[in-house]
C-alpha cells in the first residue's frame, strides 16, 4: 500500500510542474506527513494572533464573525499591485509565511535550466517579488495550474486561470504570458503493470493516441496532458519548454516514468492591445456593406421600385420567404429532403462528439467508459453520415441530365458548371473570410488559437486551393477549414459526372457495364488500402491521431474511394427519369427490397459497435470491410424508399416522414449548417476556460450551440447563398431570352 502511496504522489508531482528546491521526496524513507501544527501556521503564524478578523463556531453550530478594525483593510489598501505597501511594517511575518506557505504548495521557477537572460532576470524579480506577497506575484503563482483532484478520473488538463494570467502587470515591465505546455507521459518500464493501470485511468483509457507531433488544430491531442504556465513575458517559447523540462527531469530521472514536453509557439499569449489590422476592418466593412445592401434592397423591393434585378436578389424580405416556403419546385424528389435532414442531423452529432474531445473534464476517464457502450456507435461513425450526400449528388446530377438530354439531346456543360460556382463559390468565399479575418479578433481562451487562429492562418495560404476546389489533395492537416474537404470531392466528382451519364444514356448496357467497374474498382480501393496501410474509417478506442490522418488523406478525401455511392446514385436519377411515373413494381419484389435494404443499413450502423468498446483490438480485416461496405449498406434504404416513393410503389409512414414539407427548410439551409457548424463548435472549445463535469446529454445537445448554427447558418444564406442563386437564375434566364430572340 505504501508503495502505491509513493508511486500516485509521484505522478501528482509531475503534473503539478513544481520546483524541486521547495519539495522534499523521499522515495526510499518513506513520505513525511505534515503534522497539524504545521499547516496551521502556514496559514495563521502564532506569532501574529490576533482577534480582528477571526470567525468562531459556538457548540449550538451558530456562526458569526467579529471585525473590530474593519476599516484598516478597505480594499483600496491594496489597490497598487507593484508594490507591497504593508511589506516593510511587516516583514518578518511575511517572510516566514511565505516560505513556509511555498514548502508546502511548491513554485514553478521559469528560470530553471539554461534559459534566456532577459527570462532570468525577470523571473528572478518574480520570485523575490513572490516573497514579498506582492500582488501582481501572486496572481502569476495562482494563474498557474497546480495538482488537482481525480487525477485517476481523468482530471489531469489543468487550464489554470488564463484571464488572471494576462490581466497582471508587475514591475520592470513584467506582464504575464500564458502558456498552455504539453507533457507525454511514458513508461519506460513495460513489466509495471502496476504503473500501466494508472497511467490508463489518468490517459482515460487512451480514447485517443497521440504524440506531441501530431497535429493537435483538427483533432486533440487526446494522449497529452495540457498544464498551464504563467510566467514572465520576456521567457520565451523555448525558455518555456527548457524550464519546464529542467524541472520535471529532476523529478522523473531516477523512475520508471519518461516525460517529453513541448510547448509550441502558437500556445504562449500575452494580452493584446493593438487595434485590430487594417485587413480584418477591411472584411468587417464588407460584411457591413452586405447586410445594409440586403436591407436595402428589402426596402425596394417592399416599396416595388423600379430597380435592377440584380440589386433585388439580395432582398431579405424576397429571400426570407424563399427560405421559410412550403412550396415545392417543378421536378422535387420530395423524400430527398428528409434524407438530407436525417443525415445532416447524424453529422452534427459526431462532429460535436469530436469537438467535446478537446475540452478539459474532470471526469474524463469517467466520459471515455461512458462513451466505450455499443450504443454511441452513433457519434463514432461520421463518414458514414456523409455518404448519402454523395449518392444524393449524383442523384440529382444524373436526374437532371437526363432530363435534359431528353429535351434538348444535349448537356449545356458550361451553363452547369457555371451554376455550380454560384451555387457553392459565394458561401464558402464568405466563411473563409470571416473565419481567417473576423472569426480569430473576436474572442480568446487557452486553446483559441490552436482550433481558431491556427486554422485562419492555414487559410490565409492556402485560401486558393478551396477556390479552385482542390484542397482536398493537399492534405487533411493542411487544408483550409478542414470539414469542406467534402466540396472537393463532390466537385470534381461532378466534374466527370457528364461522362457518366452520356454513356449511360447513349449506350445503356456498355455505359452500365462500365460504370458498375468503376464502382467494384472503388470498393476494392477502399478495402486493400485500409487493409494494408491499417487505417480505419472508424474512430475505435486506442485510435492515433496518425492512423485519423492517414485514414483521411489515403482514403476518406479522396473521389475515387468515394465513386461507389456516387454511381449509385447515377443509377437511381437514370431509372427514375426513363421509367413512367406510375411504374408498378411486384409486392413481393417491394417487401424483399425493404427487407434486404433494412438489414444492410443496420448491419453498416450497429454491426461495427463492438469496434467501440473499451477492450477493442485493432483488426485491419474488421477496418477494411467496414470502409469498404459500409458505405453501400447505409445508403442502401435511402435509395429504396426515394426510388419507391418517387414510382408511387409506397406510401407508408417513412416516406411520408421524408417528405414532410418542414425538411424544405432544413435542404435550403443544409449547405450553411455543413459550413458552419464546424467554425461554431471551435468557437466555443477555444473560449473554454476550465474543466466541466461530463454529461452526455446536456453537452451533446447542447441547444444554445445549435442555435447558434441555424442562426449563422441563416445569415450565410441570406447574405450569401440565395442571393447568388438569384442572380444566377437571372443572368441564365436574360441569356436564353436573347437567344430566343
Amino acid at each position: 500500500m505504501i508503495f502505491y502511496l509513493k508511486l500516485f504522489f509521484l505522478c501528482s508531482i509531475v503534473l503539478s510542474v513544481g520546483s524541486v528546491k521547495n519539495v522534499n521526496l523521499q522515495l526510499n524513507n518513506g513520505l513525511r506527513s505534515l503534522q497539524d501544527e504545521e499547516i496551521i501556521s502556514v496559514i495563521v503564524d502564532k506569532k501574529n494572533e490576533t482577534k480582528n478578523n477571526l470567525t468562531f463556531v459556538d457548540s449550538s453550530m451558530n456562526n458569526y464573525t467579529i471585525e473590530k478594525n474593519y476599516n484598516k483593510f478597505k480594499t483600496s489598501s491594496f489597490n497598487n499591485e507593484q508594490i507591497n505597501d504593508h511589506y516593510e511594517k511587516f516583514d518578518n511575518f511575511v517572510n516566514q509565511e511565505s516560505d513556509q506557505f511555498f514548502n508546502v504548495v511548491p513554485i514553478f521557477n521559469p528560470a530553471a535550466g539554461k534559459v534566456s537572460k532577459i527570462c532570468r532576470k525577470q523571473s528572478n524579480i518574480y520570485h523575490r517579488e513572490l516573497k514579498k506577497m506582492t500582488l501582481w506575484a501572486l496572481k502569476m503563482f495562482d494563474a498557474t495550474g497546480k495538482i488537482p483532484s481525480g487525477l485517476l478520473n481523468g482530471n489531469v488538463n489543468q487550464f489554470g486561470d488564463f484571464d488572471e494570467c494576462l490581466g497582471l502587470q508587475g514591475t520592470h515591465g513584467i506582464r504575464g504570458k500564458y502558456c498552455l505546455a504539453y507533457l507525454q507521459l511514458e513508461i519506460i518500464d513495460q513489466s509495471r503493470d502496476d504503473l500501466k493501470y494508472i497511467h490508463r485511468l489518468a490517459h482515460s483509457h487512451y480514447a485517443f493516441r497521440s504524440n506531441l507531433t501530431d497535429p493537435g488544430h483538427r483533432v486533440p491531442r487526446f494522449g497529452s496532458i495540457q498544464f498551464a504556465l504563467c510566467v514572465p513575458s520576456a521567457c520565451t517559447t523555448t525558455d518555456v519548454e527548457t524550464s519546464l523540462r529542467a524541472t520535471i527531469d529532476k523529478f522523473v530521472s531516477s523512475t520508471s516514468l519518461n516525460v517529453s514536453v513541448k510547448v509550441d509557439q502558437e500556445m504562449c499569449q500575452v494580452q493584446r492591445y493593438n487595434k485590430y489590422p487594417p485587413e480584418t476592418l477591411i472584411v468587417g466593412l464588407f460584411f457591413i456593406g452586405m447586410v445594409i445592401l440586403t436591407i436595402i434592397a428589402g426596402i425596394c423591393d417592399h416599396n416595388n421600385a423600379n430597380i435592377s434585378e440584380i440589386l433585388l436578389a439580395f432582398s431579405i424580405k424576397r429571400n426570407f420567404k424563399k427560405l421559410v416556403s412550403m412550396k415545392r419546385i417543378d421536378g422535387d424528389i420530395p423524400t430527398l429532403h428528409g434524407v438530407r435532414a436525417i443525415n445532416a442531423f447524424m453529422l452534427i452529432i459526431a462532429h460535436k462528439s469530436m469537438a467535446l474531445f478537446f475540452n478539459p473534464y474532470v471526469n474524463r476517464t469517467g466520459m471515455s467508459e461512458y462513451l466505450g457502450q455499443s450504443w454511441t456507435v452513433i457519434g463514432r461513425a461520421a463518414s458514414l453520415y456523409t455518404d448519402p450526400f454523395i449518392m444524393l449528388s449524383g442523384l440529382l446530377t444524373s436526374y437532371s441530365f437526363v432530363g435534359s438530354l431528353k429535351k434538348n439531346n444535349s448537356i449545356n456543360i458550361k451553363k452547369e458548371y457555371l451554376s455550380r460556382l454560384f451555387r457553392l463559390l459565394p458561401t464558402l468565399a464568405g466563411l473563409i473570410l470571416f473565419c481567417t479575418f473576423i472569426m480569430p479578433n473576436v474572442g480568446s481562451g487557452p486553446q483559441w488559437n490552436l482550433v481558431v487562429t491556427h486554422h485562419a492562418d492555414i487559410c490565409k495560404k492556402t485560401w486558393w486551393r478551396s477556390f479552385l476546389f482542390i484542397h482536398n489533395y493537399y492534405g487533411f492537416e493542411n487544408m483550409c477549414l478542414t470539414h469542406t474537404h467534402h466540396l472537393g470531392i463532390d466537385t470534381q466528382l461532378f466534374a466527370f459526372s457528364p461522362l457518366m451519364v452520356i454513356a449511360l444514356y447513349n449506350w445503356p448496357k456498355l455505359g452500365t457495364f462500365v460504370l458498375i467497374i468503376i464502382a467494384i474498382f472503388s470498393t476494392a480501393l477502399r478495402y486493400f488500402i485500409t487493409y494494408y496501410k491499417h487505417l480505419n474509417n472508424y474512430v475505435y478506442f486506442g485510435t492515433s491521431i496518425r492512423q485519423l490522418f492517414d485514414t483521411a488523406n489515403l482514403s476518406y478525401i479522396l473521389p475515387s474511394h468515394r465513386l461507389t455511392v456516387y454511381i449509385i446514385g447515377i443509377f437511381i436519377g437514370f431509372t427514375l427519369r426513363k421509367l413512367p411515373i406510375d411504374y408498378k413494381i411486384n409486392k413481393t419484389v417491394v417487401k424483399l427490397g425493404w427487407i434486404l435494404t433494412t438489414l444492410m443499413t443496420l448491419t453498416a450502423f450497429v454491426a461495427p459497435a463492438g469496434m467501440g468498446s473499451i477492450n477493442y483490438v485493432y483488426d485491419p480485416t474488421h477496418a477494411a470491410t467496414y470502409n469498404a461496405f459500409a458505405p453501400i449498406g447505409w445508403c442502401a434504404l435511402f435509395a429504396w424508399v426515394v426510388f419507391l416513393s418517387q414510382t408511387g410503389n409506397t406510401h407508408g409512414w417513412f416516406s411520408r416522414f421524408l417528405s414532410w414539407k418542414g425538411f424544405l427548410i432544413s435542404t435550403r439551409l443544409s449547405y450553411a449548417i455543413y459550413l458552419t457548424q464546424f467554425p461554431v463548435f471551435f468557437y466555443n472549445v477555444g473560449k473554454t476556460r476550465s474543466a466541466e463535469y461530463f454529461d452526455f446529454f446536456k453537452m451533446m445537445f447542447d441547444f444554445h450551440e445549435f442555435s447558434w448554427i441555424i442562426g449563422t447558418s441563416v445569415i450565410l444564406t441570406l447574405l450569401f447563398d440565395t442571393p447568388f442563386q438569384n442572380i444566377k437564375n437571372h443572368l441564365f434566364k436574360k441569356r436564353e431570352t436573347t437567344k430566343i430572340d
